[in-house]
């Protein structure tokens, strides 16, 4: 019995075995929708332990990394993809809505812009 003890000593799994065994046996034994309510689960739990300022962080540092890793080309893929799976899913007062928003976004930006060059001259 000591021989076998001293065995196991001998070769021990790392910590990374060691999940990576758990991980799989734990994919073995659960569905789809097991990984969504626990996801969901943790997903709420987060949000109530952080504010906006965590989810920006972690955005910032998101977008910064995926844009260390791809190219110009990336982003137009998804960008394309995006826009043709909004056309499929809006229609064209969808587009004449967000239009009106944008124009009238960006005409508030002109009349403020316009209001502090005035008040600084």
């Amino acid at each position: 019995m000591a021989k076998n003890n001293n065995k196991n000593n001998n070769e021990k799994m790392s910590l990374e075995q060691a999940g990576q065994k758990g991980g799989n046996k734990t994919a073995r034994n659960h569905d789809k929708e097991f990984y969504q309510d626990i996801g969901q689960k943790g997903g709420e739990t987060t949000s109530q332990n952080h504010d906006k300022e965590f989810y920006q962080d972690i955005g910032q540092k998101g977008g910064e990394t995926t844009s260390q890793n791809h190219d110009q080309d990336f982003y137009q893929d998804i960008g394309q993809k995006g826009g043709e799976t909004t056309s499929k899913n809006h229609d064209k007062e969808f587009y004449e809505e967000i239009g009106q928003k944008g124009g009238n976004s960006r005409a508030n930006n002109n009349n403020q812009q316009r209001n502090n060059n005035n008040n600084n001259s």
